[in-house]
This record gives C-alpha cells, structure tokens and sequence, in this order.
C-alpha cells in the first residue's frame, strides 16, 4: 500500500539523485537540548533544495543505548527522544517531498542493541524456545572460526559468552550487538514489519546496513552466502508487492565481483556502494596515477539497468581500507594518517577537507570524480563547506561533529551551552566554525558552497552522468584520466588531471571527428575534434567536463 499522500516518481529516480548524508544529532538543534532533532532538519531543508539535494539520507534515529551511534536498535518502530517523535519524522518527510527531496533511512537488519526487548527475552528463555531463537547461540565458541573478526580494535571474538543465558551469542561486530538469526522466519517478519511501518509514512528508500553477514554456515566465511541472498530477494519481492517505489541500498564492504550479486537479476537491491573506488581515488591522488581508479573500474562488473552503484569519497566511518592489499594499505596509512590517533580498525578517520590538507583545487578534483563517475553520488554533511575532524575523540566521533552554520555560538548549530552540546563544535583555527560556516560562504561567490552548488547544478543537466555508459579513452600520460559518459544523444568527455603540475593529454577522439567539445562550466566552445589526436592542457589538479557536439 503506498503512503498517503506520497508524489507519483519514476521507479528509477536513485539513478539521478544527488544523495545528501547526515546525523540527525550532528545537523541542527531546534529546541536548544544540545543535540540535533528531525525539526532541526526540518528548518533546514531550504538549505539542502538550494544546495542541489534530491535525497536525505537519514543515519540511525532509532531508540538505543548510542553504544555505536545508533547501529544498536533497541526498538524498530520508534524515535529516540533525544531526536524528536514518529509525528516530527512524519512532517520531515512530507516537508522533503514538497521540495522534491527524497528520504532514504537506515534499516539495521543484521543486528541489535543488547538491550533490545528481543534479546533481554532471548537470554532468558530456554534453549529451543521461540525467543531465544531470535539470535544465534552455541554451547561453544569454536563454531564458524573461518569468520574474520571486523573491529579488530576492539573484539577477539566474534562470540560472547552470556551468563545468564548460558551459552555464547554470536556478533560480527561489537559485542553489544548480538546477531538476529535469520533462520528463524519469525525474525524476518519483524523485519518486514518495520519496512512497513515507515514505508508508509513515505519513505523512499532503505539502507540495509552490513547485509553481506545475515546468514552463517560452519566452514565458511560466513559472508556473501547463498541463504543471505535468499534474505534479501525475499525483502526486494515484500517490497514491490507492498511499497512499490522504495529502493534498496545495499552496505556490502566488498570486492566489486563480490557485491554484484547484491543486484541479483535486478531483484535483490537497487544501490550497492562502490566501497573499492573510494580509497584508489585518493591513493590516484598522492601517487599522482590515474591507473588505480582505471584498474578497480574495469573490473567492476556490468550490473542491471535497473540498478545503480553509490559513490562517496567520504562518510560517517573511516575511510576503509580493507578493500585494498597489505601494500596498498602500508601507502595510504603513511600517506593520509601521519598521526597514528588518525587511524581505527582497518581504515582512517578523518574527513574530506583533512585528508587532502585542505587543499581547494584537491577538493574540486575529487568531488568532481564523484559527480562524473558512473553512479550516484553521496555528500556528507559539512563536506560541502570543508568542515574538519577532531582526531582526540573517541573512535568515529571525530568526524561527527556538529554542522558549521555561522560564526555564532556553537557554530549556529544549537543554542544550548556549550556544555550540554552532544560534542563540541570543530574550533581549531583553520577549520573551527568561525572560520568554516554555512553563513559566510553563502556572501562569498568563490566559496566551496557556491561552488558545489554549481558543478551539482551542472551535472542534473545531464542525464548521462547518472545512466550513462562510460568507456575510458587511452592516455599516454597516466596522470590524466580521460573517460567518455554517453547517454543517447548526451555526449560527455571528461578529463581530469591528477598530478600537482600542469599536464598535457593526448586522445584519441577521432570516433568523434566533427564533434565540438564545449567545456560546460563556462560554456566555451574548444576546437573541433579531427582525425588527429585532440590536446588537452590540464592545470595541477585540474579537470574539464565537456560537451561533445554533433556538428551542424
């Protein structure tokens, strides 16, 4: 049953979203407790339409001890109190469809809190019982030992013995998030139930959080299995019978060839993360080679037309890598984490602005990358204006601090004291929220703001940055990186350059002999393309996105 009231869309509007992620804690305060809620978001979605969004991507906002930041549900169907009620979620989402903007929430399938009524009820019922069915358990905690401990930081083992219940639970994550056990239909139902429950306020779309680690068998390990794509097929057919419309995104950390079977034949998820690209486009960057992004894209393999990967050059956890080799790693730790508080599990937590030292031309390249790579694009909040990191807090809370959005107290984010604040705003010289804020780069046409609102302007114009095919064009210098978008009649060429020097680049475009190249940021009109190859003189970190046009 769609949701009352919901704006008819076409079922493949992910492909052309301009996707925008964020805390509800971290964007705006509205009633001056310290933390950010959904009217905060609410009174700023002007600002979002202004900026080029299509889609908020809300992280978790459910009740839950915050152990992990909210990945530990204590409750499916509800709000936590600190973010507001189920009534302030309904107004958010009808206020974003007024303004054409999507909303895409978290669905954290693979586990709970602890302190979920599921798992309190679990560890004190019988052995065999309904309700200690809900999660995995064992008398041993040698079952499934082909599986990789994740927080490495922080756990030895994916078991956790449980006194009261007697037995060990099984968590592939922190050890206060038990994994729910999918074997038991019963579990599967709940699940489909909270689909329901906010499929029907009207949202548009559902992260499905870890999904490669639903299922486990002894003997393997325990990820990417067959009875977990059995999972998510089934939740993709509830979804079309019942909310038709929504997507599914998929948060599979994995080699390409192992997230392509998250599509299914287009009927498991719509979206999957492009987790591989992410760290090659700033290893490309400090090895001043393109070949990196050119390597991991051509062995991605092609996907369903129904279907669409999601790209992002920075979020809400560390820049992973653990989709990179042991020297691959070695490089990017020594080359982005100088400082070794800068690192955490297997990954680097520092944001956009940090890790390229803030560095405006480094900036554009890569968000350029981001908007012109086949896929759909994901801003995180405060990426738009530069904002920095505080490596001195604890695990991720570094690069969640509140949103920058004037040089007043606290950054405009809440009028509390600065005590009660959930975290303090950055307040460093160079990145601290008198120096970076929303309300100084809107005055300031050659801001970063200014600038994302352009190239996001530029790349809704065309259709064939979010569903065109993309070939790459041979360069002799592997400092350029040349591909070709092309959608019907769209033809786009882009280069980029990776190197800190001015470049030259040399293509073969006599496919397009005839064709004039028009660079689309100011509309210039470059020399035909003849038989000959076509020089292009890239400036440090420099790109161009044109326009091929047919002659006459």
């Amino acid at each position: 049953m769609a949701a009352p009231g919901r704006r008819a869309v076409d079922p493949l509007w992910f492909k052309d979203a301009i996707i925008y992620e964020t805390h509800v804690k971290a964007f705006h305060d509205s009633n001056g407790d310290g933390v950010g809620d959904l009217r905060g978001i609410s009174e700023k979605l002007d600002y979002l339409q202004d900026l080029g969004i299509t889609c908020l991507w809300l992280l978790p906002f459910f009740p839950s001890p915050l152990k992990d930041d909210g990945y530990d549900i204590s409750d499916y169907r509800s709000i936590h109190p600190d973010y507001g009620t189920v009534e302030d979620f309904r107004q958010l989402v009808a206020a974003a469809h007024e303004r054409g903007i999507q909303v895409v929430m978290e669905l954290v399938v693979n586990h709970t809190s602890d302190q979920h009524p599921w798992f309190q009820a679990a560890r004190r019922a019988p052995p065999g019982s309904p309700e200690r069915a809900y999660y995995v358990w064992s008398d041993t905690d040698q079952k499934y030992k082909d599986a990789r401990i994740i927080f490495t930081d922080t756990e030895k083992s994916n078991w956790t013995w449980d006194p009261e219940a007697k037995q060990y639970y099984w968590h592939r994550f922190f050890s206060h998030q038990p994994d729910l056990n999918f074997e038991n239909p019963a579990v599967l139902r709940e699940v489909l139930e909270a689909l329901q429950f906010w499929g029907e306020m009207g949202v548009d779309g559902f992260r499905l959080d870890a999904v490669p680690y639903l299922a486990e068998r002894d003997g393997t390990s325990c990820e990417n299995l067959p009875e977990t794509h059995a999972i998510i097929k089934q939740v993709r057919a509830y979804l079309d019978q019942h909310l038709p419309g929504r997507m599914l995104l998929a948060e599979a950390n994995q080699w390409p060839a192992d997230v392509r079977p998250y599509f299914g034949d287009g009927d498991e998820c719509h979206m999957a993360f492009h987790f591989p690209l992410m760290p090659r486009i700033f290893m490309a960057l400090r090895l001043e080679d393109a070949q990196p992004i050119v390597e991991i894209l051509k062995k991605t393999p092609p996907i369903p037309d129904t279907c669409q990967w999601g790209l992002f050059l920075r979020n809400h956890d560390e820049l992973t890598l653990e989709m990179v080799t042991a020297d691959e790693r070695d490089y990017m730790y020594l080359a982005y984490s100088q400082d070794p508080r800068m690192k955490i599990n297997v990954g680097i937590r520092r944001r956009l602005a940090p890790l390229l030292d803030n560095n405006r031309r480094r900036i554009e390249l890569l968000n350029s990358l981001l908007f012109s790579l086949p896929g759909t694009p994901i801003v995180y909040y405060g990426d738009e204006i530069g904002m920095g990191d505080n490596i001195y807090l604890h695990d991720r809370n570094g690069v969640r601090t509140p949103m920058q959005w004037s040089s007043d107290r606290n950054g405009g984010f809440s009028k509390a004291d600065a005590a009660r604040l959930y975290s303090a705003p950055i307040s460093d010289p160079v990145y601290g929220y008198q120096a970076v804020n929303v309300e100084a780069q809107l005055r300031d046409p050659s801001s970063l703001l200014h600038w994302m609102r352009n190239t996001i302007a530029l790349r809704k114009i065309f259709r064939a940055f979010g569903r065109g095919s993309m070939e790459f064009l041979p360069v002799r210098n592997r400092k350029a990186l040349a591909y070709v978008r092309r959608d019907e009649d769209d033809v786009l060429l882009c280069v980029a350059n990776v190197s800190r020097f001015a470049q030259p680049a040399e293509l073969d475009l006599s496919a397009f002999e005839g064709y004039v190249p028009v660079e689309v940021l100011g509309y210039t009109e470059f020399p035909p393309i003849g038989k000959q190859p076509y020089f292009v003189t890239l400036a440090p970190y420099g790109f161009y996105w044109f326009e091929l046009r047919r002659p006459g």
